[in-house]
């Protein structure tokens, strides 16, 4: 039986909500800029001047989907190198560590070279050119002033500088005092105008490392790349972000550069700043530093289209950690008419400890100590996966989560929702956008993002009217529409069982 005090805040809610949104777009409509300048860049300015700060988002319309063959992690290795500073910045001799990063690559492309050969590999050759590798990195090191790019920036009140890639997209971001935007205007666009891979073999091996931690040593890392390689087999979507253990050995900063050619043009690049800017003052100002960064064509799409999945694909992992299993099932891309139905599910089945699955599988039946389901993986720009999760509790299998999880897609096809079930979808929606506005670095990655997606940042709003219109039949409709066995991709983490121990009592 439904409470009417919970229906009584439920419609408190709605009423206070649904003016918030109009109002909040009329708002920010009087108070949002959009630009392009003539090389391709697209700038959205929104004013807030409740505090002397500002924040920025650079979207760079390049993930790891784009890395070129041979070359995954490309992406998220220059995203390393865009930190490590320009022909101005980070160096005590440009002229000079220029002619010696020359011979850096010369040397490495010798080694490279002996070091891939198939057939009459020389070891004391690769030895001999390894070390003049490694002598010409020496050299090139002289020259470096280590962290000048990100200590600028810090020493002027700059914080929370950081950047980050996925399958689709490439970041940049941080935040600054108001007075400092000429600075950030001319640290950021020279960065993205010619950027120098000083100490690229140095962060290959971070980068390396970081693979080794996240992905080779860690159960669930190797389970998840499994499951999203078993997922997808012609689409770029199936390599993982941080790269192939081979390809990044082999990553040379050459090749780096080209990426940046292909992908850092203004065209493909979209920046969001949020703050107490005044757009009439800041235009000009970004018109001087980002208008010098050369006009280019904009890269071609990825023609590669992954083809429909006609039969279950299942990977068994069997390693000495806790079990975990996970299912997804392929759905459109983030511009399907239904991408919002999608959202609904995802609400439905996994916020908070009101949600079908945690309520099925945490607290009534007990098998799982965490059960989720989300959408977008591994990324929205194509078309992707709508996944599940669950983590067995002890005593309890992951035939035992698949049952469960089962169970609970079996009802979202044969069962309509409740109302109220329909109802709090939509007032958590409302809620998640105006939360979400409330920080300067939340809005302009939120104003990047949408105007980059959609070539509107109103969408951002707009999804709300869309989720209003979603219904009960819209949701079982798409639910039956791919949550189906042949659409189904899994993957479970076993434990090993442990080698009885020999006759001599020894292991």
């Amino acid at each position: 039986m439904k409470s009417p005090r919970r229906g009584l805040v439920l419609a408190c809610l709605l009423l206070f909500l649904l003016p918030a949104i109009a109002q909040d777009l009329a708002s920010f409509e009087k108070r949002v800029t959009v630009k392009k300048l003539a090389n391709g860049l697209t700038v959205v300015i929104c004013r807030r001047p409740e505090a002397p700060v500002f924040s920025f988002y650079t979207l760079v319309d390049a993930g790891s989907s784009q890395d070129p063959e041979g070359q995954t992690g490309m992406a998220h290795m220059f995203e390393h190198m865009a930190f490590k500073g320009t022909d101005k910045i980070g160096s005590t001799d440009w002229p000079a560590e220029k002619a010696a990063l020359e011979k850096v690559e010369q040397a490495y492309a010798a080694y490279r070279a002996e070091s891939l050969k198939e057939v009459g590999k020389d070891p004391k050759k690769m030895e001999e050119l390894q070390k003049a590798w490694k002598d010409a990195i020496a050299e090139a090191d002289k020259y470096v002033v280590p962290e000048e790019f990100s200590n600028a920036i810090e020493s002027q009140g700059g914080v929370g500088m950081n950047a980050s890639t996925n399958m689709d997209q490439t970041v940049y971001f941080y935040s600054m005092p108001a007075n400092r935007t000429e600075l950030w205007a001319y640290m950021e666009s020279e960065r993205m105008r010619n950027p120098i891979m000083r100490e690229f073999y140095k962060e290959r091996d971070v980068v390396m490392e970081e693979r080794r931690m996240r992905t080779d040593s860690n159960p669930i890392g190797r389970l998840v790349e499994q499951f999203q390689t078993a997922a997808y087999i012609a689409h770029p979507y199936h390599r993982p972000t941080i790269g192939w253990m081979s390809d990044l050995n082999n990553l040379s900063a050459t090749q780096a550069l080209e990426f940046y050619h292909q992908y850092y043009v203004p065209a493909n690049m979209t920046i969001a700043i949020v703050g107490d800017v005044d757009a009439g003052k800041l235009l000009p100002m970004i018109e001087k530093y980002f208008a010098q960064i050369p006009a280019q064509p904009e890269p071609l799409p990825i023609p590669t289209k992954e083809p429909p999945q006609n039969a279950e694909r299942q990977v068994v992992l069997e390693e000495t950690a806790q079990p975990f299993y996970i299912e997804g099932y392929h759905r459109p891309d983030y511009r399907d008419p239904d991408d919002v139905v999608y959202d609904a599910i995802t609400d439905l089945m996994s916020n908070g400890r009101t949600s079908r699955l945690y309520r099925a599988l945490v607290r009534d039946k007990k098998v799982a100590a965490d059960a989720e389901g989300f959408s977008g993986y591994p990324g929205i720009k194509y078309p992707s996966l709508f996944a599940f999760y669950a983590i067995p509790t002890p005593g309890h299998t992951t035939a035992e989560l698949r049952e469960a999880i089962h169970a609970e897609i079996e009802r979202l096809r044969s069962e309509d929702i409740s109302d109220e079930e329909l109802k709090m979808i939509k007032t958590r929606a409302r809620a998640d956008l105006i939360r979400s506005l409330g920080e300067n670095e939340g809005l302009a990655d939120a104003l990047a993002t949408y105007q980059a997606r959609f070539g509107d940042w109103r969408e951002l709003f707009h999804q709300i009217d869309k989720i209003d219109k979603v219904t009960k039949a819209d949701i079982r409709r798409v639910a039956n529409k791919i949550f189906i066995p042949e659409n189904r991709t899994i993957a479970i983490l076993q434990t090993r069982k442990r080698a009885a121990a020999s006759k001599g009592g020894q292991p």
